[in-house]
């Protein structure tokens, strides 16, 4: 090989490898910003969204919110609005359904996991104080706490138990479709007798972990998935019934 081809191609691998803008973090801060106020409706289903605007009112540029924008679409929360626009994706009841019925088989994997390695030694230290540490958060939230707080919460409490079970492919996989568990999340948190029964089910679960039973702490976690996806998926339907009496002119009680 020639020395120039030599140096040819050490040149073309230092351009590959140069120095990387900061950008990409500055798209993930948009994205955030724009999944929190998805989550908790302050854009709610419908609004569209430009990037002039958005880019104005984060103050920045509109390439980091391009980018953070087909983010979203491919994630389901926006969707095309006309031939250039987008806007808020409704909430759908049917697939959120469907995203919990995975959830139910995941977290109660995760659980059953995370509750073998208690009970053989083999959790990590590390890992059993921050399901503890994301236990103790999400209960002394007040009971008037914001809901994008709660909603938080609860993410973080499900995250340290798929990260105690020890299989980094249920978090994974799960982690794809947080910001629709989070949209779907503050359909029901706005509720302060669903928000206690929420983190009464979390105890439960998080105390057949750290006991090392298995089958309990599977049976929990399963049966916590399956009631969360029934209520939101019932609030849903009667969300769209309510907007549907009112497109129409009717009373809505």
């Amino acid at each position: 090989m020639s020395t120039r081809l030599f140096q040819d191609k050490e040149n073309q691998g230092a351009e590959m490898l140069g120095p990387l803008k900061s950008e990409p973090a500055l798209i993930d801060l948009v994205h955030g910003k724009l999944v929190q106020a998805i989550a908790v409706g302050r854009l709610p289903p419908g609004e569209r969204l430009t990037q002039d605007r958005v880019a104005e009112l984060l103050d920045v540029s509109r390439q980091p919110v391009s980018h953070a924008m087909q983010v979203l679409k491919h994630q389901g929360l926006v969707v095309q609005h006309g031939r250039k626009g987008l806007a808020v994706a409704p909430l759908d009841a049917q697939q959120i359904w469907h995203l919990y019925q995975v959830r139910e088989v995941l977290d109660g994997l995760a659980a059953r996991l995370a509750a073998v390695r208690v009970a053989s030694g083999g959790a990590v230290p590390a890992e059993l104080d921050a399901l503890q540490a994301a236990f103790d958060a999400g209960a002394a939230l007040r009971p008037d706490a914001d809901t994008i707080d709660l909603v938080h919460a609860d993410v973080a409490f499900h995250r340290a138990l798929h990260d105690l079970s020890g299989n980094p492919e249920i978090a994974r996989t799960v982690s794809e479709q947080w910001p629709q568990f989070m949209r779907s999340m503050a359909a029901v948190l706005d509720d302060e007798g669903h928000r206690a029964i929420i983190w009464e089910e979390h105890a439960a679960i998080a105390a057949a972990v750290l006991a090392g039973d298995a089958d309990l702490a599977e049976a929990r976690s399963q049966d916590h998935a399956r009631r969360a996806g029934e209520e939101i998926r019932n609030r849903i339907d009667q969300m769209h019934e309510r907007q549907a009496q009112t497109n129409q002119g009717g009373n809505v009680t």
